[in-house]
């Protein structure tokens, strides 16, 4: 599995996290998503996914994963914190001829599992897969403590909806010697540490940020979910950009340098990323970072 190049596009000024909320969700869903479909394909081929499954996307974000499965032949349902990245969803999967089980049409709502539309499809039929493919920065947020703690939970609420030995998915990033792009996530994670580091007392808990994936962090997750591993895999998930501003624009999209922004000022940080580019930029002007992502499969 090779990811491919995505398309150049113009040039948009750097602006704040706060005053370029919908750009970014554009860049989430033209650049940066499209980066993690060999993992979508990976645990989708290995748990067979298609007709007769009947999907839970946590953090299902712009819809990708979502719309890979239900061209399989699968039943969706997702939810996700961010409205923006949801209405883009929304449209992909009710576009005219989308497809997936039209008896068992997809499923959109704000949140986590306690969303009346996940309610509404587990009152049909329980979930067969449940899916986190960004488990710690798409269930919580706050300190690592709290956010496991938070996405444990939400694991649990979800679990509570599928069918007895039913498949919950977590994934994270690989090795950091394994990911080119946790050089460049660093820098997020530095410049923001001024807000982030204890004693912080701002009015807005700190967002998500970039934090090391250790050995057995999903392990851990899922024990404190109830859950019972049943299988991993390591899938290679290269980042590839047409040139230097896709892949500032695709790597801030991701919301893992807003509190970097907050901490700093937005031109810094899209200097001190750039920077941080240069070593994986090629002759041709295209940015290239090899990845490896892991995934593990648990059951209920």
């Amino acid at each position: 599995m090779t990811s491919t190049l995505v398309r150049r596009h113009r040039p948009r000024p750097s602006s704040s996290w706060t005053t370029d909320a919908p750009a970014r969700t554009r860049d989430w869903a033209e650049i940066q998503e499209r980066m993690l479909v060999p993992l979508y394909e990976a645990v989708y081929e290995r748990l067979d996914v298609g007709a007769g499954t009947r999907l839970l996307g946590l953090g299902c974000g712009s819809g990708l994963a979502l719309l890979i499965a239900a061209a399989r032949g699968a039943a969706v349902c997702g939810v996700d914190k961010d409205e923006r990245r949801l209405d883009l969803a929304r449209e992909r999967l009710t576009a005219a001829g989308a497809p997936g089980d039209p008896a068992r049409p997809a499923r959109l709502g704000l949140g986590g599992p306690e969303s009346p539309c996940v309610r509404e499809a587990a009152a049909d039929a329980d979930f067969t897969v449940v899916t986190a493919f960004e488990p710690l920065s798409a269930l919580g947020a706050g300190s690592p403590g709290a956010t496991v703690a938070a996405a444990a939970s939400t694991l649990v609420a979800a679990a509570a909806g599928t069918e007895r030995g039913g498949a919950v998915v977590l994934a994270g990033w690989g090795p950091p010697e394994r990911c080119a792009t946790s050089g460049v996530l660093r820098v997020g994670a530095r410049l923001a540490d001024p807000m982030c580091a204890p004693g912080y007392h701002g009015e807005v808990p700190p967002p998500a940020r970039w934090q090391l994936c250790g050995r057995d962090d999903l392990e851990e997750l899922a024990a404190r979910a109830g859950l019972r591993p049943d299988g991993s895999g390591r899938v290679a998930c290269p980042f590839g950009y047409a040139d230097m501003d896709s892949a500032v624009r695709g790597l801030l999209s991701t919301g893992l340098f807003d509190a970097a922004e907050r901490a700093t000022d937005p031109i810094q940080v899209r200097k001190e990323i750039t920077e941080a580019l240069h070593p994986h930029q090629r002759a041709d002007g295209t940015v290239w970072m090899p990845n490896v992502f892991r995934y593990l499969i648990c059951r209920v």
